[in-house]
């Protein structure tokens, strides 16, 4: 890589990704904000079945992450992969013109996260593949940063479509939703196509400072074996912060029950996500100057900041102060925690670490959305402790989980940061 201000530049892979997803992004976020929605407002599914659906798609694609991971070390690629996955997900989506029971859209909404499966740790490992250990932490905010710009465009297009299919209203209605369906093929079959094209695979080091960290750097092998004791350590913690983390639905469906109408939901969101994409890079910058760990525990801390806040909400004025500190979390965690997986782990075995990073806690998705969705309205006869009841608990997770982090977890400086 050619290098600039005695800095190397970030490689032309890192830019890929990053326009990939963007694109993703802006056909994922019009879909994904308003879904619950579908679900509540036009198939009358109750609050613990929306829990179902999310997370059942995550926990199940999360088997992917690891096995796609380890293919993407076993076949020295990891394009090919992370294209494929971008493209199930992309096929995906014309099929909720179809949906007219919960159970079609579990099924579509799986095919979306198989595809996120495959995809998500071939790409992350070719982004830090691409990105000396001194300019990871920027690289990932960078994606993270190109990914959530997506999500403000998407969003702004769902608003669009909202006030000009059924002029706004508090409930969603299914033309509404279809006509979004519709609008996202677009972003979705181009994202697929940038990453084909501008990307490449790139000759990974081997005996080099980082295969060190592991005496297993030999054959890549499907399983956690030989990633080491901190990597293991950053796993436990990001596992029981995510038993707390429930899905993103049960924020909009909080949202909702406060008082705010669909279009001033999706205007939230996109507040939400400018927010996310102002802080993602910079934060990413900063965790190549202090110790990732350190930045990621402050992003779980202010997470349980802003849980306790929803549980304790009374008002739209209140919704929305608390998912624009939500857009700070998102920002201080996404490139830390990424680019702390790449620190601890061997350089042959960064595509099998990611993905059993990703499949650990994406399995953890699914019983922290049913209990999520549980805890808010029961199930059976039990009546459930109510709205503010997910949120207490998340808080709490979170909490335990940042200081966990900070006793358990290795974590100084990075080998090249400046």
């Amino acid at each position: 890589m050619k290098k600039s201000s005695g800095k190397p530049r970030l490689h032309r892979n890192v830019w890929a990704a990053s326009g990939t997803s963007f694109l993703t992004d802006v056909s994922s976020e019009m879909l994904l904000n308003v879904l619950p929605l579908f679900l509540s407002n036009v198939l009358g599914v109750r609050v613990w079945a929306v829990g179902v659906v999310e997370g059942l798609a995550d926990a199940t694609a999360s088997i992917l992450k690891l096995y796609s991971g380890w293919l993407s070390d076993r076949l020295g690629t990891r394009k090919w992969p992370a294209v494929a996955g971008y493209a199930i997900s992309a096929v995906s989506k014309p099929f909720y013109l179809l949906a007219s029971a919960w159970g079609t859209v579990a099924a579509i909404r799986w095919g979306d996260r198989v595809g996120k499966g495959v995809r998500t740790a071939p790409r992350d490992a070719l982004l830090a593949d691409s990105t000396p250990p001194g300019r990871r932490g920027l690289a990932f905010g960078l994606h993270r940063a190109a990914d959530t710009a997506g999500a403000v465009i998407g969003i702004g297009v769902s608003i669009w479509v909202v006030q000009q299919v059924q002029g706004g209203g508090a409930l969603l209605e299914a033309e509404t939703f279809r006509s979004l369906v519709l609008w996202s093929l677009v972003p979705a079959f181009l994202g697929v196509g940038v990453l084909a094209i501008g990307a490449r695979d790139i000759g990974r080091r081997k005996g080099g400072e980082e295969d060190s960290k592991s005496g297993n750097a030999g054959r890549p092998r499907p399983g956690l074996r030989g990633l080491g004791r901190g990597f293991a350590a950053f796993v436990v913690c990001s596992v029981v912060f995510e038993l707390g983390n429930s899905a993103d639905a049960f924020l909009v469906l909080r949202a909702q029950e406060r008082g705010l109408s669909v279009a001033g939901i999706l205007w939230l969101l996109l507040a939400f996500n400018v927010v996310y994409t102002l802080v993602s890079t910079p934060a990413g910058a900063l965790a190549d100057r202090i110790p990732r760990k350190r930045v990621v525990a402050a992003a779980w801390a202010l997470y349980a900041l802003v849980y306790l806040g929803f549980a304790m909400a009374e008002s739209v004025t209140h919704v929305a102060a608390l998912y624009l500190l939500y857009g700070c979390y998102h920002g201080l965690a996404a490139g830390a925690a990424r680019a702390m997986v790449a620190d601890l782990v061997p350089a042959t075995r960064r595509g099998t670490a990611y993905g059993g990073y990703a499949a650990a806690i994406g399995l953890a998705t699914l019983p922290a959305s049913v209990l999520a969705g549980v805890l808010w309205e029961g199930l059976f006869a039990w009546e459930g402790f109510g709205p503010a009841a997910p949120f207490v608990f998340g808080a709490a997770m979170a909490s335990a989980a940042a200081v966990l982090l900070l006793v358990m977890v290795p974590g100084g400086r990075v080998n090249g940061a400046a």
